[in-house]
């Protein structure tokens, strides 16, 4: 049986033009052969485990993965038990309102060493918005600005961030459009670093649970947060906005987003990056804010998400030899296979970066689309 598994996947490989142990950067280098078993029974976990493990390499993790995915070879596996497991939790279970904190204890506070050193001056951890730009920092001010000026900021305004991380957004907005702000968040980590860097600047940052939250909110904005919100509470999150949003304001959902309708994460990034993370469709969002709130303008750059984690690697790389000591090789395999992987996901356009913009009733003469 095992060698027929071997046989299988090494054919498999064979049609995306990846070489077993071949000497291109994208080929896979194997160093135990059990891991064709756990790649036919366990999927995308088995592989991502089966790195982590030093089962497998390769040069270019990301240009390995990319393959993988443009030539479907997910589908040829027929027997994905943790794939099963996953989709059967996400029917019977709400796991995201069970316990709102488990991503923010398991992800959000592995330690703001390593997100200082990974992500931009501004600690924005989500897409930047590369048109204009040719460096992270760059990027992730122009989408930073994209965001306030697609809803209409101004002086005076009062501005809600729903997952807000460590307050770049609302500190931006502040220092350059002179809004008051607030950001929630269920970090610990992110909540105290947020409060401890806003220095005279109107804003504060809130450690709740945006189901708790209370007020009203002339313009409303989530940023890489619905991706945690779960299906079974799409519908609930649209109505708590609605309830927040002014009657003549805006909200801005920027969101990874999935091209079909999903019950489940992937079993993988569930079990080690973000627990009972799910990412939406196009038909479920739309299903969960219908009736509530008016679509104004739906704007996907999800291929600059994959220069966004390349910098984002690129960093962690430079960094690591700082944190080496502290988080251990392990963990090194772990995050290297989570920042290369979701870099080749959206290359290969299996995901998507969203930024949709709601009114409450409809804006008088129409939205202008600004990009």
């Amino acid at each position: 049986m095992s060698e027929r598994f071997k046989n299988f996947i090494i054919d498999l490989l064979a049609q995306c033009g990846v070489e077993v142990n071949g000497s291109r950067p994208w080929d896979i280098q194997v160093h135990d052969e059990r891991l064709y078993r756990r790649i036919m029974t366990q999927g995308s976990l088995g592989l991502g485990e089966a790195y982590m493990d030093g089962w497998w390499d390769a040069e270019a993790v990301d240009q390995f993965i990319h393959r993988v995915l443009v030539n479907d070879v997910q589908s040829k596996i027929k027997l994905d038990l943790a794939l099963a497991v996953s989709t059967l939790k996400g029917i019977v279970f709400n796991r995201q309102r069970s316990d709102p904190r488990e991503v923010a204890e398991k992800h959000y506070d592995r330690g703001n060493d390593l997100y200082g050193r990974m992500l931009d001056p501004r600690m924005v951890y989500s897409c930047g918005y590369w048109r204009d730009a040719d460096n992270l920092e760059d990027a992730q001010e122009a989408k930073l600005d994209l965001i306030c000026r697609k809803i209409g900021l101004k002086e005076g305004m009062r501005l809600l961030d729903i997952g807000s991380g460590w307050g770049g957004l609302i500190k931006f907005a502040a220092e350059r459009y002179g809004v008051k702000a607030v950001g929630i968040t269920v970090s610990r980590e992110q909540a105290a670093y947020a409060n401890d860097t806003r220095g005279n600047l109107p804003i504060e940052t809130r450690l709740i649970d945006y189901m708790s939250l209370d007020g009203e909110f002339d313009r409303i904005v989530s940023v890489g947060m619905f991706e945690h919100v779960g299906f079974k509470n799409y519908r609930r999150y649209f109505n708590k906005v609605n309830d927040l949003l002014a009657d003549d304001g805006l909200f801005l959902l920027h969101t990874i987003g999935g091209n079909l309708s999903r019950m489940h994460g992937d079993p993988w990034l569930e079990k080690y990056i973000f627990p009972n993370g799910m990412l939406p469709s196009p038909r479920q969002i739309s299903d969960a804010s219908e009736g509530l709130l008016v679509m104004e303008d739906w704007h996907n750059f999800g291929a600059d998400y994959d220069k966004t984690l390349m910098a984002w690697h690129a960093n962690f790389e430079a960094a690591w030899p700082d944190l080496r000591d502290k988080y251990g090789e392990r963990f090194y395999r772990m995050w290297r296979y989570y920042l290369l992987s979701c870099a080749a996901i959206f290359r290969a356009r299996w995901i998507q970066l969203w930024q949709i913009v709601y009114s409450r009733h409809g804006l008088p003469g129409g939205y202008l689309s600004i990009r």
